[in-house]
C-alpha cells in the first residue's frame, strides 16, 4: 500500500490572486518538474493562439482567463506554456474510468485514473470579483474533476473515448466553468449543450432539487438523460461507445443491484469505496484505477472526500466555510494499492519511452 495525500486549499479573493497564489506554490515543485518531463515523451503539439484560448474562456468563466494570467506572472511562465499546461482547451487528455451514483441528498463519484497524473489538491476557493466559489479537487490546476459550487450544484464526468477530438475544452475545464457560472441543474444542462467538447465525455450534474441528469456529450453531439448511475458507457449516443464495454456495465451492475439496500448517503460512499463491493476499481495501470471517492451533500453544503479503499470519508463543511470559518484540516491522507508514482509526492512520474 502507497502513502498518499492531498493538500487542501483555501482562498478568498480575486481570480488574478488566486492564480498568482498557485504559481508561487508550484514553483520548484515535483508536479511541475515531472510534468516537464512527461511533455518530453508525450511531445505536446500546442499551437492555438491566446486569442482564441481566451475567447473560448472568457465566453463561459471570464474570471478563469485572469487565474491564468495570475500563473503565468508568478511562474515567470509565457502564456503559450501556461495555456498548455492549464488552460484546458485543445489539449488532449488520456483515458480513465470513474462510477457515479445520486440518491436522495446526496452525490457519490470514484475518481479513476492514472496515479502519474494525480495532483493531490483539494479546492476551496470564493473569488470575490466574478463566478461561484467552488470546493473540490483539481486537474490540471484549474480545473476540477468534480465538486460543488456556492449553490450547491455538483458535478462530476465519465470517461467515453478520445476518438476523432474537435475543437474545444476537455473535461476538468469543463468542470470548472460548469461550477463557476452555473446556479441550477437546467443552467448546468444548457452550458453543457452549449459549450464545445474536445472529448466524448458523461457530465452527471446534480443540485438540491434532488434532480440528477446525464449529459452525453461528444464534438458530434450532445444528448440529456434523467438516470442516477453513470459509469463509462452512453446510452443515447451509442455509436460512440467503445468496443469494450464489459468492465463498465459489471460497475453499473454492481451499483444498481446493491442500491436497494441502502439506507442513505454513507451506505452508497461504502459501496463505492469499499474494495469488495465490485465498484471500486484497482486497474492503476490501465488509467482506470479509483484514486478517490467523493461525497457530496448539497442541501447540508457539505462534502466527503478519502483517498484509496476501505476508507472513511473525511468531511469538509463547505457551508461554515463559506461563511468565512476556516478549515482547520490542510491536508487528507490515504493508502493506494499501487507502486505507481504519484506527480506530487514522487520523483520518476512521468512516461518512459516504454510507458
Amino acid at each position: 500500500m502507497k502513502p498518499i495525500h492531498s493538500d487542501i486549499l483555501q482562498f478568498r479573493g480575486t481570480h488574478y490572486d488566486f492564480g498568482y497564489q498557485q504559481g508561487e506554490q508550484l514553483k520548484g515543485s515535483l508536479t511541475v518538474k515531472n510534468r516537464e518531463k512527461q511533455w518530453k515523451v508525450r511531445k505536446p503539439r500546442f499551437s492555438v493562439k491566446e486569442t482564441e484560448v481566451r475567447e473560448a474562456i472568457s465566453r463561459f468563466a471570464p474570471g478563469l482567463w485572469d487565474e491564468l494570467l495570475g500563473l503565468s506572472d508568478a511562474l515567470e511562465w509565457p502564456m503559450e506554456r501556461v495555456m498548455m499546461e492549464f488552460g484546458g482547451y485543445r489539449v488532449d487528455y488520456k483515458r480513465s474510468g470513474c462510477s457515479i451514483m445520486t440518491g436522495d441528498g446526496y452525490m457519490i463519484r470514484n475518481y479513476d485514473y492514472m496515479p502519474k497524473t494525480y495532483e493531490g489538491r483539494y479546492s476551496f476557493f470564493q473569488p470575490t470579483d466574478t463566478g461561484y466559489a467552488i470546493a473540490g479537487p483539481t486537474q490540471r490546476i484549474t480545473g476540477r474533476m468534480d465538486g460543488m459550487n456556492e449553490k450547491g450544484l455538483t458535478l462530476g464526468y465519465n470517461f467515453m473515448h478520445r476518438k476523432k477530438p474537435g475543437d474545444g475544452f476537455i473535461c476538468c475545464a469543463i468542470g470548472r466553468l460548469v461550477l463557476e457560472s452555473c446556479a441550477t441543474v437546467e443552467e448546468a444542462v444548457a452550458m453543457l449543450q452549449e459549450i464545445p467538447h474536445r472529448h466524448s465525455f458523461s457530465y452527471t450534474v446534480f443540485g438540491k432539487s434532488d434532480q440528477t441528469y446525464v449529459i452525453e456529450a461528444s464534438p458530434r453531439g450532445v444528448e440529456v438523460r434523467q438516470a442516477n448511475v453513470c459509469t463509462n458507457h452512453f446510452e443515447i449516443l451509442t455509436k460512440e461507445n467503445r468496443n469494450h464495454l464489459a468492465d463498465s456495465m459489471r460497475r453499473m451492475e454492481s451499483i444498481n443491484s446493491q442500491r436497494g439496500q441502502l439506507a442513505g448517503a454513507y451506505d452508497a460512499f461504502r459501496l463505492m469505496n469499499d474494495t469488495d463491493k465490485g465498484v471500486f476499481s484497482k486497474q492503476y495501470r490501465n488509467w482506470a484505477g479509483t484514486i478517490h471517492t467523493s461525497g457530496y451533500l448539497p442541501k447540508e453544503m457539505k462534502t466527503w472526500f478519502a483517498l484509496g479503499g476501505d476508507t472513511e470519508p473525511v468531511e469538509l463543511d463547505f457551508g461554515k466555510w463559506l461563511n468565512g470559518e476556516a478549515l482547520e484540516l490542510d491536508r487528507i491522507h490515504g493508502e493506494v494499492d499501487t507502486d505507481i508514482p504519484f506527480v506530487h509526492i514522487d520523483e520518476g512520474a512521468y512516461w518512459t519511452g516504454r510507458k
